[in-house]
């Protein structure tokens, strides 16, 4: 594992509110927007309430109090496994909690701030499957204008052939914040430049396929808005490009953002899994409604 991950085993808290699924991956993408630790207690305790969180990706989470005090809540509050990757100086970080125990933390295809990119391998109803957290830095400060986030999008870019190839022929989900829009974005917004077009181009060229496309091929949907009002879909979730065609459900949803636990609206995943050879119907559980 890579030593700027953290893979936490902390004592068992509340009964989940929800069973993990067997026929389908639940998935829940979060920005915890760099919460304190009351809003992170809030943001756990409204995600462990989602039917459709048995794994949940959270991006902007802090290293410091807030970041910490989310991640006891989440064990608390029934994830049975989380990734918290704790970075050498601070900065953001991804975390990955999933309430399930058959999930371990794998070592990050990303060589530049991996804290920002932890993986894991998951088991649900017998399927393996792999899972990559995304939090892609914002511009930056006027000295150092878009040299971090360069960086971090060049690093990804470059570990997706090898994270696809970790995981040959089973489901592999890229989920997170990418501060990046697609091409043809509606509105407009000039202020991006061509290599981060490039970046959201990558996944597709890796072989992955934008989960909420496939799903909504023209649907304008806007994941955060700008103090102007404009909105921008920078929350992104990707599947292998072979298992696409399993995605059941994928949408963005504004009652937490509402409720003011994040400014990002919450993106959710339903992928539907083969049975396990063998394992009666009557075992199986009720996909996510």
């Amino acid at each position: 594992m890579n030593a700027a991950s953290e893979q936490l085993s902390l004592p068992a808290g509340d009964e989940p509110a929800h069973r993990p699924a067997t026929d389908a991956v639940r998935l829940l993408l979060f920005n915890a927007q760099h919460a304190s630790p009351e809003r992170s207690r809030r943001q756990a305790a409204w995600i462990a309430g989602q039917e459709g969180a048995d794994i949940a990706v959270l991006t902007e989470v802090s290293s410091t109090q807030g970041g910490d005090a989310l991640v006891a809540a989440l064990t608390q509050r029934g994830y049975a496994t989380v990734i918290a990757p704790q970075p050498s100086s601070p900065d953001y970080r991804t975390v990955i909690a999933c309430r399930t125990s058959s999930a371990r933390a794998v070592p990050s295809p990303v060589t530049v701030t991996p804290h920002r990119a932890p993986a894991a391998r998951v088991t649900v109803g017998g399927n393996d499957f792999g899972v990559l957290g995304l939090y892609v830095p914002s511009r930056g400060p006027r000295e150092q204008r878009n040299v971090a986030k360069r960086a971090f999008q060049e690093a990804v870019t470059e570990s997706l052939p090898r994270l696809l190839a970790a995981f040959p022929g089973t489901p592999v989900i890229v989920a997170g914040d990418l501060n990046v829009i697609e091409r043809g974005h509606q509105p407009p917004h000039k202020v991006f430049g061509e290599w981060e077009y490039v970046f959201y181009d990558s996944f597709q060229a890796a072989g992955l396929t934008d989960a909420f496309r496939h799903v909504h091929p023209d649907q304008v949907a806007h994941s955060w808005f700008g103090r102007s009002g404009n909105g921008f879909r920078f929350d992104h979730l990707f599947i292998s490009a072979a298992h696409a065609e399993h995605v059941l459900a994928c949408d963005y949803h504004l009652e937490a953002c509402e409720m003011g636990l994040t400014d990002h609206a919450v993106m959710t995943l339903l992928l539907g899994l083969p049975p396990t050879p063998g394992e009666p119907s009557s075992a199986r559980s009720t996909r996510a409604r």
